[in-house]
C-alpha cells in the first residue's frame, strides 16, 4: 500500500514540476505525524522515504522495561522476545522495530493521503508565487481569457494573471484569445492562491518595451534618467549617453522613427516625448516643455520651483490638451512650474491673414467697415491698436477691443 501512495504522489509531482527531494521531505513529515498520532506525541521514530525504491520505512523506538507504563515509548522484554530478540537485547537497551501501514489503521492512511494533497498544494502555491516573485519589473506574454467588470484575467503558463482597471492604458480595447503584453507589477499572497497583479499602465512597462525596443538602452550605452507618463495620452522620457558618439534621443527615435513607432504601437498611440537629460534645471525644464518654445526660466532650486516665460501663442503648447505636457514637465524635473504669458509683437508673426478669410469670424458688417477703412490684413488692423479703431465711426471702446482680442486669438491658432 506505501507503494500506491508513494507513485500516485509521485506522479502528481511529476506532472506540477516539484523536486523529489521535496517530495522525500514531504512524506517524512506527513508519515512521522501519522506515527505520532498512533503511538502519542513523546514516541521516537524515523521515516525513510527511499527514492529508488520508492517506498516508506518507518521505524519505532522504545525502551525495553520490565513493566509498560507509556506502550509509545516503552516495550517490554517478554514482547521483546516473543517478537525474537535477535540481538539478545536487555532492559534498559532500546528496540527498534519497522512499522507496516496497514498497522496504523485504515483512517491514518486516509488522512495520510488528505495531507499530502493539501501539502503539495501548498507547495505548488509557494512554487508559483517565488516564480512571479522574481518576475517583479519583468515583462511577460499571455493570453486574454476573460474579461470582466473590473478586470481582465491573462494565462501565462496555465498560471492566471490579473490587470486590474485602474493597471490598464485607458480606452484601450480587449478581445478574448488576444495575446497581451504587461509587466508583473506585485504577488499577493491568498488563501485561494498567489495573486498575481500586472500592469500595462505603470512607468516601468515603458521603461522594459525601451528595453527590448532599443539596444543601447538594453546594453547600459544609454540610460534612462526619468520617466513620466499619463498612460493612454503622453509620456517624457528623459535619456542620457554614456558615449559622446551617440545621440540618446536619436537613438531612441530610430531611424524615421522606426523604434519610437513600436513602442507607440504597443501603447495603443501614446504619444511619447524623449528628451536629452542634463543635470542644469533651467536647460532640462525647457527640453521637458518642447514642442513649446520657452524664452526664459526663471529657477528656484531650494523651493523646487520654476517661472517660464514665453510668448502667448506658446502657452497653449506648454499647457497642452488639459494641461497634460505642463503636469508630465513638473513630474519629470521635480519642478513646479509658473507660466508668464508675453505678448508677442506683431512684427514677429511669420504670417499675415487676410480679413475676407475672417470675414464670418467678424461679421459681415464689421468686416465692410474695416475694409471701407482700407483695413486689408488682421496685423493691418493690429497694429493700428484699438486707440486708432475707435475714431471709426460706429467703433466704441467695446466693439475696438473685441476686434482686437478676436484677431489676437486668430494668430494663436494660427502659431
Amino acid at each position: 500500500m506505501n507503494r500506491e501512495i508513494v507513485e500516485s504522489f509521485a506522479d502528481i509531482v511529476k506532472m506540477k514540476g516539484i523536486d523529489k527531494d521535496v517530495l522525500a521531505g514531504i512524506l517524512e513529515e506527513v508519515f512521522t505525524l501519522l506515527v505520532r498520532k498512533k503511538y502519542g506525541e513523546e514516541a521516537r521514530c524515523d521515516v525513510v522515504f527511499n527514492t529508488d525504491r520508492g517506498d516508506i520505512e518507518m521505524y519505532l523506538e522504545r525502551q525495553i522495561v520490565d513493566e509498560v507504563t507509556d506502550p509509545g515509548t516503552q516495550i517490554s522484554i517478554e514482547e521483546v522476545n516473543r517478537k525474537g530478540n535477535e540481538d539478545q537485547l536487555e532492559v534498559g537497551e532500546d528496540y527498534v522495530e519497522k512499522i507496516q501501514l496497514v498497522s496504523l489503521g485504515r483512517r491514518l492512511i486516509t488522512l495520510a493521503k488528505q495531507l499530502l494533497n493539501q501539502k503539495i498544494r501548498e507547495l505548488e502555491k509557494d512554487i508559483i508565487y517565488n516564480e512571479y516573485k522574481e518576475l517583479v519589473g519583468e515583462i511577460v506574454v499571455g493570453d486574454i481569457y476573460q474579461i470582466r467588470k473590473n478586470d481582465v484575467l491573462i494565462n501565462h503558463n496555465k498560471n492566471e494573471l490579473m490587470l486590474p482597471r485602474d493597471e490598464q492604458i485607458p480606452y484601450e480595447k480587449y478581445k478574448k484569445g488576444e495575446t497581451i503584453r504587461a509587466i508583473v507589477k506585485e504577488v499577493r499572497k491568498s488563501g485561494s492562491g498567489p495573486q498575481i497583479i500586472v500592469s500595462r499602465a505603470d512607468n516601468m512597462f515603458l521603461r522594459r518595451l525601451f528595453e527590448i525596443e532599443i539596444p543601447e538602452i538594453y546594453d547600459g550605452i544609454i540610460e534612462i534618467k526619468g520617466i513620466a507618463r499619463e498612460p493612454g495620452e503622453r509620456a517624457k522620457i528623459a535619456v542620457e549617453s554614456q558615449d559622446s558618439r551617440i545621440d540618446a534621443v536619436g537613438a531612441c527615435v530610430g531611424m524615421k522613427g522606426v523604434r519610437i513607432h513600436a513602442i507607440v504601437r504597443e501603447l495603443s498611440n501614446e504619444n511619447i516625448d524623449v528628451v536629452n537629460f542634463t543635470d542644469d534645471p533651467t536647460l532640462y525644464i525647457q527640453r521637458s516643455l518642447a514642442p513649446a518654445k520657452i524664452k526664459q526660466v526663471e529657477v528656484d532650486e531650494e523651493a523646487k520651483k520654476a517661472t517660464v516665460s514665453a510668448d502667448s501663442d506658446q502657452v497653449s503648447l506648454i499647457v497642452g490638451r488639459n494641461g497634460v505636457n505642463i503636469r508630465l514637465a513638473m513630474r519629470l524635473t521635480g519642478f513646479e512650474i509658473d507660466v508668464l504669458r508675453e505678448e508677442k509683437a506683431f512684427e514677429e508673426y511669420d504670417e499675415d491673414i487676410e480679413l475676407i478669410d475672417l470675414k464670418e469670424e467678424l461679421g459681415e458688417e464689421v468686416y465692410n467697415i474695416l475694409i471701407n477703412n482700407r483695413y486689408d490684413t488682421a496685423l493691418e488692423v493690429l497694429t493700428a491698436g484699438a486707440e486708432k479703431l475707435m475714431e471709426i465711426e460706429g467703433f466704441d471702446e467695446e466693439k475696438a477691443n473685441g476686434i482686437i482680442e478676436l484677431l489676437k486669438a486668430e494668430f494663436e491658432e494660427e502659431e
